[in-house]
């Protein structure tokens, strides 16, 4: 933390690059305070994003951001507006501005310091599947007497094996391809009314209903990932929807029949 610290402080290097995806976040409250750990580490990648963006919903926080966010926009950082949209701000604001999507969208938290190849290993999976979504943390569903199981029970994936049990979890970054995006763009903000909280839901269910599927990256180890210490998790989203069955409840809203089946026949 204190290297990127003194990164913010005196570093004029660019964030961005031509090539590479769109790399896209949000944060809120106390948290934007130290959101600046989590964008200066990907900003030092070994692969840059072509557009690194921002999203929050607090006035007073884009009226008046804090000065190690100032000192990211002079190098490329971009800090927008957007609804809240609670834990799809991190997407759907940026998939929605585009009318037809042509890169790559890579999700990032608010809370994590990542590795220096965080990004190139996203692309280069990508590369090779460019039509997959791909991710750094894939739980497998489970599946007892031809039902989902509680979301407690789901292990992680420990195969590149294609299934549409794979689920993407956002917490170390998933990659979604253009034509995903459009696909998402055209659902709107249905979520809000069936997946309000789990926005990992309402992406996988979208992705099982227009035929697609996860392939897990298996590059990097979970100690690559470094927590911003004092940011924490969303407590309150943790024990909703993980604690008190809030995404099994979500879950239920979310998949209909057709997609059910796709699952449980994976």
């Amino acid at each position: 933390m204190l290297a990127l610290t003194v990164v913010n402080l005196v570093s004029r290097a660019p964030l961005t690059s031509s090539e590479g995806p769109v790399v896209s976040l949000t944060s809120y409250s106390k948290r934007v305070d130290q959101v600046h750990l989590a964008i200066e580490s990907i900003g030092r990648g070994t692969q840059k994003p072509s557009r690194l963006i921002l999203w929050l919903d607090e006035p007073e926080r884009l009226a008046d951001p804090p000065r190690a966010l100032r000192r990211l926009v002079r190098r490329g950082l971009e800090i927008r507006e957007t609804p809240n949209y609670g834990p799809h701000k991190k997407y759907y604001p940026y998939v929605a501005g585009i009318e037809h999507h042509s890169v790559p969208m890579v999700t990032s938290d608010d809370d994590t310091m990542y590795p220096r190849q965080w990004l190139e290993t996203l692309i280069r999976a990508h590369r090779k599947d460019p039509d997959l979504v791909v991710a750094h943390r894939v739980n497998k569903i489970e599946v007892r007497d031809r039902t989902i199981a509680p979301y407690a029970s789901w292990k992680r994936a420990t195969s590149p094996t294609l299934s549409p049990r794979n689920f993407a979890v956002g917490v170390r970054g998933i990659l979604y391809p253009p034509a995903f995006l459009d696909v998402l763009r055209s659902q709107g903000t249905g979520f809000e009314a069936v997946a309000p909280r789990a926005d990992d839901v309402w992406l996988h269910m979208n992705l099982i209903r227009s035929g697609g599927r996860v392939r897990p990256v298996f590059d990097l180890a979970a100690e690559d990932f470094l927590p911003v210490r004092g940011g924490g998790k969303v407590a309150g989203l943790w024990a909703s929807n993980i604690e008190a069955g809030g995404n099994d409840e979500q879950i239920k809203n979310t998949y209909g029949t057709a997609e059910v089946t796709v699952i449980i026949e994976g």
